[in-house]
């Protein structure tokens, strides 16, 4: 088995080793600078641990005899994830998981005398319904008496989004786009209501912490420049304190999604029961002609076709830009258990872009695809009346983002059309049904139409030309 070892754009810092993708498949190399935490990390049980508590993405090792490079020491392969997510894209109880996950895995690592070395919330995935870390060489043995090293890290990549997401708008999740490891504690302090350093916990992990940072910036204790307070030697017990206080602090954490008209857009429709059911009906049949892998459903709101898809064994991320529906959305798949169906957070007239060193780190929405199919339902008047974009570019859109397209068009006679038009001036001459057919006929070849019972709307099935 020969491997061209290339490391992908987000793998590149960690001197240990680095990932890379063959055929499709991503793969991990470690490196011989890695060798002994690692091994101490497999013979120490404390990998089967994890893996067996479901909080750590399972591996295999693959066979390096025939391999030629300087410094290799193992290829592992790791369950493959099969979407991956960014922490600016999850919702509030996502990212309060992902941060409890990570604390209760720096706890198990202490009983196995090792310890996270970084805390990136970029080492969470979501898989099968759970937060699981996907970092095989974050682990390293501990020594008594030494800091957290992922302290400041764990602070400004949970904590602080956390803190600002419960305590002053839960829209500043946001900054994490533009602050790639993390959002830093000063502007976090900036940014809180003074009322909340009442709170000991943002007091002492924000407000005294961004201090601390501020005052060591520039000497040169070492323990301060990898991002922890000045403490001295830390004791395994203090440190046990230390990851008891941040895990009390982010539990007690609470974010209400407000009523908005998103979440409770199956409140407030024009839709019959009978026309609903149908549109289920239509959507279901479309999927099982089409018998897709994955599923992309755009404008998901709280989830009730994405579901349909998933309940089929479809992998489905469900996406919306309204925070409270996709918290709804994933409050719902945690308390059904829904393996297949992952909400996430995404403005679709600005998606995730790439961003990072030379904006390859972290993949822009297009880059995660193609899906297999894209759900575009009660979708494109939004798009093409609310945000003026014409059928022509949102055609193209989905043409690099997906195989095939299940897609409702909505028609000016709509009274949801209606409601916006009432707000702004009539320009769309071209937001026609024949225009619509038109544009989309470019890219994709329609293979059925059906018109929705007690309703003007029509939903289509497409697939891509690869011509």
């Amino acid at each position: 088995m020969v491997i061209t070892n290339k490391a992908i754009p987000s793998s590149f810092r960690d001197p240990s080793g680095f990932m890379f993708y063959r055929n499709g498949l991503a793969y991990r190399q470690l490196n011989l600078s890695g060798k002994d935490d690692y091994d101490f990390f497999i013979e120490s049980g404390l990998y089967e641990s994890l893996v067996n508590a479901e909080l750590l993405v399972p591996h295999e090792e693959i066979c390096t005899d025939i391999m030629e490079n300087d410094g290799l020491y193992k290829i592992i392969k790791p369950k493959q994830i099969p979407f991956i997510s960014y922490p600016y894209e999850w919702c509030f109880s996502q990212f309060k998981r992902a941060a409890l996950t990570t604390l209760q895995i720096q706890k198990m690592a202490l009983e196995f005398g090792m310890s996270l070395k970084d805390c990136s919330a970029y080492n969470i995935q979501y898989a099968q319904g759970k937060a699981m870390f996907i970092d095989t060489l974050s682990f390293e043995k501990y020594h008594e008496g030494q800091p957290w090293v992922g302290y400041r890290q764990f602070c400004q990549h949970f904590f602080a989004p956390l803190v600002l997401m419960s305590c002053t708008d839960i829209r500043l999740s946001q900054l994490l786009r533009v602050y790639i490891d993390g959002i830093p504690l000063d502007l976090t302090s900036r940014l809180l209501p003074f009322r909340t350093f009442i709170a000991p916990s943002i007091l002492f992990h924000i407000r005294l912490h961004a201090k601390s940072q501020s005052y060591f910036a520039d000497k040169a204790d070492k323990t301060v420049k990898r991002g922890n307070f000045k403490m001295g030697l830390l004791a395994l017990r203090g440190l046990r304190g230390l990851l008891d206080n941040l895990e009390s602090a982010v539990s007690i954490l609470k974010w209400s999604p407000p009523r908005t008209v998103w979440a409770d857009y199956y409140q407030d429709n024009n839709y019959s029961s009978d026309a609903l059911s149908h549109k289920k009906r239509i959507v279901s049949e479309f999927l099982d002609t089409l018998n897709p892998k994955t599923v992309w459903d755009l404008g998901a709101n709280t989830g009730m076709f994405s579901r349909i898809a998933s309940e089929k064994g479809i992998q489905t991320v469900a996406f919306d830009f309204d925070a409270a529906a996709a918290e709804i959305n994933y409050c719902e798949c945690m308390r059904n258990e829904e393996p297949n169906l992952l909400p996430l957070l995404l403005d679709l007239t600005n998606p995730s872009p790439g961003i990072g060193w030379e904006n390859r780190e972290r993949m822009s929405l297009v880059e995660r695809g193609p899906a297999d199919t894209v759900l575009a339902l009660a979708l494109i008047h939004h798009l093409a009346i609310f945000n003026n974009l014409p059928f022509s570019k949102i055609a193209h859109f989905f043409k690099t983002i997906c195989k095939s397209l299940i897609i409702e068009f909505v028609p000016k006679s709509d009274s949801q059309v209606q409601r916006l038009l009432l707000v702004r001036k009539d320009i769309f001459v071209d937001y026609t049904q024949k225009a619509f057919e038109e544009e989309f006929g470019k890219y994709f070849s329609i293979l059925k139409y059906v018109k929705i019972q007690d309703s003007d709307r029509i939903m289509y099935l497409m697939q891509r030309d690869e011509s």
